[in-house]
């Protein structure tokens, strides 16, 4: 009736391109600010659930939650920032998912609005086998069907017990392997990463500067680490964990990780070392837009692959990063940045998360190099037998490998599914598989 185009806004935090407006809409776009629907609408102790609005940010959703007791434990790098939405519509993943569970395995229900009615299950059941899941087609929408209004969420009382930890590895390799065989055995902390070489490196440069006293207890543990072990500092790898429930497992756990880490040469680092660890993933988004200030322009991305492949994905993207950086003119004394952390661990793999920057300040165009850097990382990764994404989603930025993904049958299931419930494409931001405008252009594409 309005001929408008609708898309909805929680945090902002998308790396995809998500919220652009799609440069061939001629229709009016409306940008539907959803956080001020933030609000808890109840919680259930005792089925362990709690109904909330999709606007709310997640750091406040977990304060008034922790006030109650309880906490969803989904802790994404964005948590200050985006919203309970934004994780459905993305099909997002925390840092503590060993424990918690990703957004999927986190949702009883779903309550979205498209254009042909509400979409909702009638009862909030642990399970229920009444055809394809309807949730499935929401999670991962990224704000084509609908606007998702409201969750329920499963809660879990606070941990009795929080302990962090971390650990030297001689080598990347090691490390790795050592990630593995955690999975294996399935050991799970809360939250395990594993962080290479240039990645541990550019954490300690952001350390203050300590006095006489730690400088020289610093030395020692160099002098231990270094010259009595014989690792080398340019090639070790640090691995931080965090613990979380009953403080007897909490216990038995730490003691199976440096066990199994034995096994594979590392050696313990300490509490302090391993919650500053994780602690620095949520300064890296700040770190990027000062870098910006400065010429330097950066990113991150991720992607999931078989354990038998993260090694040399890993290898072969940072070796792609560096080559396109040479070939987009970036100067070889301003040497690109590349580095990679193995977060999410699963039984037949893991999640690899990647961090690249370089100095674009004499580029001719940067925007165009940068461009071209990304594609070609996304390149590798696919070539390598990696996903297109782990828990970042499509957007624009990535569409033109949805197909590749998921296959040409199965985009043309999102786009019947998109011509049923939004055949006038009100819900137009044109992510996943690039329809914009009106009618015509969704039915040209079936």
């Amino acid at each position: 009736m309005y001929n408008v185009v609708l898309i909805p806004m929680g945090g902002g935090t998308s790396v995809s391109g998500a919220l652009m407006c799609p440069k061939e809409e001629t229709r009016t776009i409306v940008s539907l600010d959803m956080t001020e629907m933030n609000r808890i609408h109840w919680i259930d102790p005792e089925n362990h659930m709690a109904h909330i609005e999709a606007g709310i940010i997640g750091q406040d959703l977990e304060r008034r939650l922790e006030k109650e007791g309880y906490t969803t434990g989904h802790q994404p790098d964005s948590l200050e920032f985006s919203s309970l939405g934004g994780w459905v519509a993305t099909r997002a993943s925390g840092m503590k998912k060993n424990l918690y569970g990703n957004i999927e395995d986190m949702v009883v229900r779903i309550k979205m609005v498209t254009a042909k009615g509400t979409i909702e299950k009638s009862c909030q059941v642990p399970r229920i086998s009444a055809g394809p899941d309807v949730h499935e087609f929401i999670l991962g929408s990224e704000g084509t069907l609908g606007v998702i209004t409201e969750v329920t969420l499963k809660i879990k009382p606070l941990p009795e017990c929080t302990k962090y930890g971390s650990l030297i590895f001689p080598d990347f390799e090691k490390g790795i392997k050592f990630m593995q065989e955690v999975a294996k055995q399935k050991i799970y902390p809360a939250s395990i990463r594993l962080m290479d070489n240039a990645q541990l490196r550019f954490g300690l440069a952001l350390k203050p500067e300590k006095g006489l006293i730690e400088r020289f207890t610093d030395h020692i543990k160099q002098m231990y680490i270094t010259r009595l072990r014989g690792f080398n500092p340019e090639k070790v790898a640090l691995c931080t964990a965090v613990f979380e429930g009953p403080t007897d497992r909490v216990n038995k756990e730490e003691a199976d990780i440096n066990r199994i880490a034995a096994e594979f040469g590392a050696i313990p680092a300490g509490e302090a070392n391993g919650k500053n660890g994780y602690l620095l993933t949520f300064s890296i988004a700040y770190l990027r837009d000062l870098g910006m200030n400065y010429g330097f322009l950066a990113e991150s991305f991720e992607t999931s692959v078989p354990w038998d492949r993260v090694s040399d994905l890993i290898k072969n993207v940072k070796q792609r990063i560096i080559q396109v950086c040479k070939e987009q003119g970036v100067r070889e004394e301003n040497p690109p940045y590349s580095s990679a952390r193995v977060t999410q661990c699963y039984d037949t793999g893991a999640c690899c998360y990647f961090y690249f920057g370089f100095y674009a300040g004499d580029l001719p165009n940067p925007l165009e190099a940068y461009s071209i850097l990304e594609k070609s990382a996304r390149e590798e990764v696919l070539a390598n037998g990696g996903s297109v994404s782990h828990h970042h989603g499509i957007g624009k930025v990535r569409a033109q490998f949805l197909e590749d993904t998921i296959s040409k049958a199965g985009k043309q299931a999102l786009l019947a599914v998109k011509q049923g419930l939004d055949p006038q494409n009100i819900f137009g931001c044109g992510n996943l598989t690039g329809v914009v405008g009106p009618t015509g252009t969704l039915k040209s594409k079936l």
